[in-house]
């Protein structure tokens, strides 16, 4: 379940060299398992100039009979330049496997610290920023719970109708392919990301964003 929780990031289309500076905005999700409520995700933005940093949290249960069958915490602190990742700090509890992800750039390589060692990664790094245009011509994003870097296809697969806010909009949906599961990112024509969707569970449950 959790490849597409660890990875929404919504932001602000504006080209980051004209974004203005914002003392903070919240983007809460709710999280639907099969069309039903299992928990939030909620993102806080901050931007100044080129700058943005973005703070993570979702908290999930799905129950069974009145008992937690699942659950799942994770955070995630992300510092941006731009359209690249200067640093990044996480950790996940996935139903009691416990995991973190250290991103920094000391010099001109960056390495990702997580349980396994580290790894160092040149070139600008994008982590699955659903929010960045930018994002739809990457070959490869780093996952923020596992630390790996996913190779992914994005395309466009056509339009479809969501609810947001209460009421019906038509949305373009862009479908990044590589990871465990097909991610179906739900973006408005004028850029704003405002649903998603994805098969977990080998395929056998639907895991779903949407604005309340």
């Amino acid at each position: 379940m959790a490849a597409a929780l660890c990875c929404a990031v919504p932001l602000s289309t504006q080209a980051a060299d004209d974004a203005p500076t914002s003392p903070g905005r919240v983007y809460d999700f709710q999280v639907l398992l099969d069309d039903k409520p299992i928990g939030v995700h909620r993102f806080t933005v901050t931007t100044d100039g080129a700058e943005r940093r973005v703070t993570s949290d979702a908290r999930l249960a799905v129950k069974f009979l009145g008992f937690e069958a699942y659950r799942y915490r994770h955070h995630a602190d992300e510092h941006w330049q731009g359209d690249c990742l200067a640093a990044l700090t996480s950790s996940t509890d996935d139903d009691g496997k416990t995991s973190s992800v250290r991103l920094r750039r000391p010099g001109e390589l960056n390495e990702i610290v997580t349980g396994s060692g580290t790894v160092s990664v040149s070139g600008c790094l994008m982590s699955y920023a659903y929010w960045n245009p930018a994002l739809r011509a990457r070959s490869a994003l780093l996952n923020p719970q596992t630390g790996r870097m996913d190779s992914v296809t994005i395309q466009r697969v056509g339009t479809g109708r969501l609810v947001r806010h209460g009421q019906e909009i038509l949305a373009v949906d862009w479908r990044i392919s590589g990871g465990e599961a097909p991610i179906d990112v739900w973006v408005t024509e004028e850029g704003e990301w405002v649903g998603l969707d994805s098969m977990v569970a080998k395929g056998r449950h639907k895991l779903s964003y949407r604005l309340p």
